[in-house]
């Protein structure tokens, strides 16, 4: 029952002997207090690996050698305050966390400082990311954010509940609706899927990630021979695609999947499906690692143990992919002057791999290293840190299904929109995608060509 971990049918790379595993200490003191007034002040997403930061913060303070006063914020709410910031004199923040795709929007309105200077310092180091995560932060050349986390959407399953019913794991977009159906109410009070249907970005979300595993990102990005091409990106590229044959096979398998999903789908976004999911409320969903500690660290949960790990189920067009999430952190272009280079030093220790190596023993299991996803430690945490970078390995875990253009937030948010229109039964397919389509070009015709 249990699947290989590398679906996409390429071996995994062989690993070095440097790749073995090596124990990773933990991060050094600076040798000089960094000269910031106030404190380090830092801008945040509410999830596991910045709530891990905060368990352990008196360490962190520790080893920069000043107090540190963070802010966390849903997803929503943080994309607001670091525009709102961006427009102050001097920013509110030292360093800000910005979700991978907001950097194109970022970087292109000059909100962020580059980091080719920090880049440059951290030299070979860098080789320790996995690529796709510098991709992520990457605008026309120049680094403006350095990864601190690395997650992706899987498809999750009970692997006691699909043996006990003689279903095989789905890896398939077909399979997974027979699978939910087949799942659903077997047991009492247990629904067939769960997954991200609340209006806005977690629909928006949802739709594109499906719809690349069906073969086709949200824009007409140039193909390559393992994908779709981020770094020439053209304004004949910009153009959206709601209206190709994968968009509308992405709506049809949402509408087949929605009678066998948990009750309260449309309702529902990132938190709340893993936590259905955690508590047996649901044998299979969509859920991204960095969720992952509700279940993998929590012994009374049903779910602990018995979890299973797949690639997006893929169309008919489409092969296995695992959408990369995550966060990088960055530097807002206002911050004052005095206070940039030192702010550069605790940027470059907070994402050292030593205290990427603190996250996940104090409640993270996403790390955007290597070497800290191959430490023994770190690997007997939780079976999810072997099978991230085993897929990260081999190629599969990729960027693209949320590539950072400017404009990526709101079609997100337009797709979450529509696609919401069409699962109430307001809106018919061809009219849910066609509304999109157009606001979505009224959106590119505004600032397509930035």
């Amino acid at each position: 029952m249990e699947p290989s971990i590398a679906e996409s049918g390429r071996k995994p790379r062989t690993r070095s002997r440097e790749e073995i595993g090596a124990i990773l200490s933990p991060p050094a003191v600076l040798t000089t207090k960094l000269p910031l007034r106030q404190g380090l002040r830092v801008l945040v997403h509410a999830d596991p690996t910045f709530m891990a930061m905060r368990s352990f913060k008196r360490q962190q303070e520790m080893m920069l050698g000043v107090p540190i006063a963070s802010k966390a914020l849903s997803i929503d709410r943080l994309h607001e305050e670091v525009i709102e910031n961006s427009k102050l004199p001097y920013s509110r923040y030292d360093i800000i966390a910005c979700d991978y795709p907001w950097f194109g929007e970022m970087a292109s309105q000059k909100h962020l400082l580059p980091l080719d200077h920090l880049m440059a310092e951290i030299g070979d180091d860098a080789k320790d990311f996995y690529p796709e995560t510098l991709s992520t932060s990457r605008w026309k050349g120049s680094q403006y954010g350095i990864p601190v986390m690395m997650t992706g959407e899987l498809l999750i399953y009970r692997k006691d509940i699909l043996e006990q019913s003689g279903i095989s794991p789905p890896r398939t977009a077909a399979e997974t609706v027979i699978a939910a159906r087949k799942l659903h109410n077997k047991i009492d009070g247990m629904a067939g899927i769960a997954w991200n249907g609340r209006r806005g970005t977690p629909l928006g979300h949802t739709f594109l990630m499906i719809m690349a595993a069906f073969g086709q990102p949200i824009i007409d990005l140039a193909r390559t021979s393992d994908g779709f091409d981020t770094l020439r990106i053209e304004p004949e590229n910009l153009r959206p695609m709601f209206l190709s044959l994968e968009a509308r096979q992405t709506a049809e398998y949402l509408l087949e999947i929605l009678p066998y999903s948990v009750p309260n789908v449309l309702d529902m976004e990132w938190y709340d499906r893993a936590l259905a999911y955690k508590s047996g409320k649901t044998a299979l969903a969509y859920s991204h690692t960095m969720l992952a500690p509700l279940y993998e660290t929590d012994a009374n949960a049903p779910a602990y143990r018995r979890t299973g790990y797949l690639p997006h189920p893929h169309g008919p067009r489409g092969k296995p992919i695992v959408p990369l999430g995550g966060y990088g952190l960055a530097v807002p272009s206002n911050l004052a002057p005095e206070r940039i280079k030192p702010v550069m030093t605790a940027l470059k220790a907070m994402t050292s791999a030593n205290a990427a190596k603190l996250y996940l023993i104090n409640g993270s299991l996403a790390s955007p290293r290597r070497s800290v996803s191959l430490d023994p430690e770190v690997r007997a945490l939780s079976p999810i840190v072997s099978v991230v970078h085993e897929m990260a390995e081999s190629g599969i875990v990729r960027m693209w299904p949320r590539v950072p253009i400017p404009q990526i937030t709101d079609i997100i948010r337009i797709a979450g929109d529509e696609i919401h229109f069409l699962l109430k039964g307001e809106k018919s397919i061809g009219v849910a995608l066609r509304d999109a389509q157009n606001r979505s070009d009224v959106l590119m015709r505004k600032g397509g060509s930035k």
